[in-house]
């Protein structure tokens, strides 16, 4: 058997090595000054012309997790509240409304996107619901301007999980400098950009950027690398909330802000990657995945989801079995959330139906497509899936 192509391998160089080797040298360890300029250079890289850049804000942080986390706090959410959230997500995206004792309302997602279906959103808003959390899958960025107008309907938050959305544009605009409160990546092995572990949190509230950054290491009162960098006696600090251990390591900075770098060439090979298996599996019994409607819109292409046809030759799972067989990893994206344990025992047995998330999860697959990938391995995965599914090669 050929050499086996993993589902995801991360597209680390030469240059992200070298900057984590300076970093070490340098003494600085932990947050330092590698994280603080991956801030302003994240938020620089939202905005490369500049455009009303001073207005947002970054807080670095060791995970999209602790990121998520970090918002929902900020924003005061509590028990007794609920917060909106899609089912077509990692466990991450709800898991930190239950950390603030509040009740994450789980919800359907549209058939064509597998973003979350405003319409089944707007059926469970009640006087207790606070915020809602969408999810761009895949990085096929949800509307902003139908994010915002819901948000206006029905006076609540928005915090974004663009976990799967570096870098991309929804309607003309950055994801991330969109209207939401926060928007929260993620830098984890798998995703567009790494650090191995981290995020970011990006926001044009000032007070909630600084309640973050205050919440992020211990709920202390000054930042660690202004303690550690000031020239005059600078022992002294003050805790004043009962905070977390969320701080972005500058190690892990270090190799970020050389990913920064690399994000457009990264994403123009992704979606290279993509236009090619568009082709070559047009004809195959399968849907593609879904491509932005607006011309304004990207789509940052972290997954190249399929959805096996109905028609019964072939399962999901004896294609991923047939696949492995063939020496290609691939995955499923997602696991609904109301299929778990733990979240079906927490919606209890009344809990209204999700039909479409249901439905597609039968058939869902998601391929290799990762910008490290050579035009041979490409090529394989794609006349792999074409032979799996009797469509020659």
């Amino acid at each position: 058997m050929s050499e086996f192509i993993p589902f995801a391998v991360p597209d680390v160089g030469e240059a992200e090595i070298a900057a984590v080797v300076e970093t070490m040298r340098s003494g600085w360890l932990t947050t330092g000054p590698n994280a603080a300029a991956l801030e302003r250079e994240f938020v620089a890289a939202l905005a490369p012309d500049g455009a009303d850049v001073e207005r947002w804000h970054a807080v670095a942080v060791n995970s999209a997790t602790a990121g998520l986390h970090l918002a929902l706090e900020a924003l005061g959410i509590g028990p007794g509240d609920e917060v909106i959230v899609p089912t077509w997500t990692f466990t991450a995206t709800a898991e930190v409304v239950r950390y603030l004792g509040a009740t994450p309302v789980i919800v359907d997602v549209r058939p064509d996107t597998l973003n979350i279906d405003f319409d089944a959103a707007a059926a469970v808003v009640t006087a207790r619901t606070k915020a809602i959390m969408p999810v761009h899958f895949a990085g096929l960025p949800v509307p902003r301007g139908v994010m915002a107008d819901f948000a206006a309907a029905h006076d609540i938050r928005v915090v974004e999980d663009a976990a799967h959305a570096h870098p991309v544009r929804s309607e003309g605009v950055s994801v991330g400098l969109g209207e939401s409160d926060a928007v929260v990546f993620s830098f984890y092995a798998t995703k567009t950009m790494t650090s191995g572990e981290g995020g970011m949190v990006v926001s044009s509230n000032a007070e909630l950027t600084a309640r973050m950054a205050t919440m992020r290491l211990h709920g202390i009162s000054r930042d660690v690398f202004d303690r550690y960098t000031s020239t005059a006696p600078s022992w002294h600090y003050e805790v004043v909330a009962p905070g977390f251990k969320y701080n972005l390591t500058d190690v892990a900075a270090a190799m970020a802000r050389v990913q920064l770098t690399r994000s457009a060439p990264m994403w123009e090979r992704r979606s290279a990657i993509a236009a090619y298996y568009d082709e070559v599996l047009a004809d195959l019994p399968l849907r593609l995945p879904a491509r932005p409607s607006d011309p304004g819109t990207d789509h940052a292409w972290h997954l190249y989801t399929l959805r096996l046809s109905g028609d019964g030759r072939m399962g999901r799972d004896e294609f991923i079995h047939r696949m492995s067989a063939a020496g290609i990893g691939c995955s499923v994206h997602f696991i609904p959330l109301h299929h778990h344990p733990y979240w079906r025992a927490f919606r209890g047995t009344n809990a209204p139906t999700l039909p479409v998330a249901d439905r597609e999860f039968t058939s869902v697959v998601s391929i290799p497509i990762f910008s490290a990938m050579t035009d041979a391995q490409v090529e394989r995965v794609g006349a792999t899936v074409r032979a799996v599914l009797g469509g020659g090669s």
